[in-house]
């Protein structure tokens, strides 16, 4: 019963909180004694110093100096490589905790080479774009996501039509894509409620960046900014337009659908897309961040709701135009029923070229050339196929294709964040040395 008890306070005086305030009792214990000793002349530093001399000559005696005396500082090295092992343990836990296993020099060199990446600008929305994040946030932290704003579905179109805010949802995405903590606060950033009145099927991370825009005064950038460095991202988030905007589909057959979250619904193949307002603003931020840029990449996602919408946004075209950077447009592995039926590579391009009216907005187009038939046997029920590369086509328009296997190895056909990010950056940095804005648009491709 004894040691039980005296084990349990030895714990509890033990805990992390109490150790350093145990410690520094004891060090003012010390400094009240040697202050008393002091005060009637006891003489504490001669009489430490005769205990220290007399601990020395009994070891001598007892072991040999050489023996002793490479023992002392053998004991000594010991001592002060553990404290800086555990030491650097710790500061890694608290800076980075994803470093905790490396040197505080690579977790260093790690963080710098990231800062020092390459500056990215990545355009989208859905999960398509989340997904090239998640794998371009291990090569650069200089990353920014510009994000369409015509979402109306689920969370985000109820949030958007009460509260006329614009919609969080794909911001809400890409800001969990780009954290870097601990995965338990992600997951509960993306956690969506299954039950409760006016909180089923809205996700935590709408609803709190809905909360913190009106903590900041009203400033959703603010907010999503503030997001950004609760989860540590590594990287910025931008809408490409301050205001919300309403998607108009105008189908072959002459229909007229309105709505992003009902387009993909009529079932038609889209003769335009277009929205409103008709000019959009467009956001500050995301002109410097484009004009600032080494890389742009369109894609991937739902070409018509969620990569084209940005493009309506007439000042973000303008400032793609204007960039020096290499242009880059991620095409999907598998066609979208009711969007994107019987497209190839080719009519993506076009697609996008023709509603930013630009024919020079791409420079290099990035393809999935790996089709497994076991898991396409399960979306032929969904009527989608593989997207084809039709390179004579791309070709005619001026612009190179690369061809990769990009896809995960799982149940679904979706793209490998990794694999797909190393595919884009290794093209950036063999064309470096090449100035695409200088080279005519023809002979592109039969660059070696």
């Amino acid at each position: 019963m004894f040691r039980k008890i005296t084990d349990l306070n030895l714990r509890r005086y033990s805990l992390p909180g109490l150790k350093k305030w145990i410690l520094i009792g004891f060090i003012g214990s010390m400094f009240g004694l040697f202050g008393a000793a002091l005060l009637f002349q006891l003489r504490p530093v001669t009489r430490l110093r005769g205990i220290f001399w007399h601990a020395i000559e009994f070891t001598a005696k007892l072991i040999p100096t050489y023996i002793s005396g490479l023992i002392a500082i053998a004991l000594g090295a010991l001592l002060v490589i553990i404290a800086i092992i555990y030491a650097n343990k710790e500061v890694l836990k608290a800076l980075a905790p994803e470093m905790a296993d490396s040197s505080v020099l690579e977790a260093l060199d790690r963080l710098h080479s990231l800062k020092r990446g390459v500056k990215i600008v990545v355009i989208g929305g859905g999960t398509g774009l989340s997904t090239l994040l998640s794998g371009l946030k291990f090569y650069t932290a200089n990353i920014t996501a510009i994000v369409t704003v015509a979402d109306d579905g689920g969370s985000s179109g109820k949030l958007r039509e009460e509260l006329g805010i614009i919609p969080p949802g794909d911001i809400r995405n890409c800001i969990a894509a780009l954290a870097d903590e601990d995965e338990i606060i992600t997951e509960l950033f993306q956690y969506r409620f299954k039950s409760g009145q006016n909180l089923e099927g809205h996700s935590f991370g709408n609803l709190f960046l809905t909360a913190l825009k009106e903590v900041v005064g009203g400033d959703f950038i603010k907010a999503v900014q503030a997001a950004g460095l609760i989860l540590r991202s590594r990287g910025t988030v931008l809408p490409s337009s301050p205001e919300p905007m309403k998607l108009i589909a105008e189908l072959e057959d002459g229909r007229v659908i309105e709505g992003e979250s009902k387009i993909p619904e009529a079932k038609g193949k889209i003769k335009r897309l277009y929205c409103e307002p008709s000019n959009p603003k467009t956001q500050p931020e995301a002109v410097d961040a484009i004009l600032d840029a080494e890389l742009i990449i369109l894609g991937p996602g739902s070409l018509y709701t969620s990569i084209i919408p940005n493009l309506l946004v007439p000042g973000i075209v303008g400032a793609i135009k204007k960039s020096n950077a290499h242009k880059v447009l991620v095409c999907n592995i598998m066609t979208q029923h009711g969007e994107t039926t019987g497209y190839t590579v080719s009519n993506h391009v076009s697609a996008v070229l023709e509603h930013a009216k630009c024919s020079n907005l791409i420079d290099v187009v990035i393809a999935n050339d790996r089709h497994p038939e076991v898991l396409l046997e399960k979306y032929k029920e969904k009527e989608q196929e593989p997207i084809l590369i039709d390179a004579e086509e791309i070709q005619k328009l001026g612009i190179r294709i690369v061809a990769r296997n990009l896809i995960k190895e799982e149940d679904l056909v979706r793209h490998n964040p990794k694999l797909l990010a190393k595919a884009i950056l290794l093209w950036h940095k063999r064309w470096q040395s090449y100035p695409l804005k200088k080279v005519e648009r023809q002979s592109i491709a039969q660059i070696p």
